[in-house]
């Protein structure tokens, strides 16, 4: 599976087969939360939430491509990323994309 964040692959004319997401909801454990918030007093990068993110955007885009595998694609064009938090230490990330077809 050929995964891109343009509208076109070099070389390829594409079926285009509609539109497929993948998501997760990811949260960590109330202790580390508060190891996290103490952090913020020092600055510096919060490891524990890049992790957290890094999985979900893993996890949204096997979701993902298995949407586009049933569909028959050979690729996911025009793929971007969303996120949003639900609640304080659980955030939402969305991979979409279009599923297409090599010709």
């Amino acid at each position: 599976m050929i995964l891109v964040n343009t509208d076109y692959i070099s070389g390829k004319e594409l079926e285009m087969l509609g539109l497929v997401k993948g998501s997760t909801i990811q949260s960590k454990n109330v202790g580390r939360d508060i190891t996290q918030g103490l952090k913020t007093l020092v600055g510096g990068e919060l490891k524990t939430y890049t992790e957290m993110m890094n999985e979900a955007r893993a996890l949204a885009t096997k979701r993902m491509v298995e949407e586009a595998e049933k569909l028959g694609a050979d690729a996911v064009v025009n793929i971007r990323y969303a996120s949003a938090a639900v609640m304080q230490g659980a955030a939402e990330v969305m991979a979409y994309g279009t599923a297409v077809k090599f010709r």
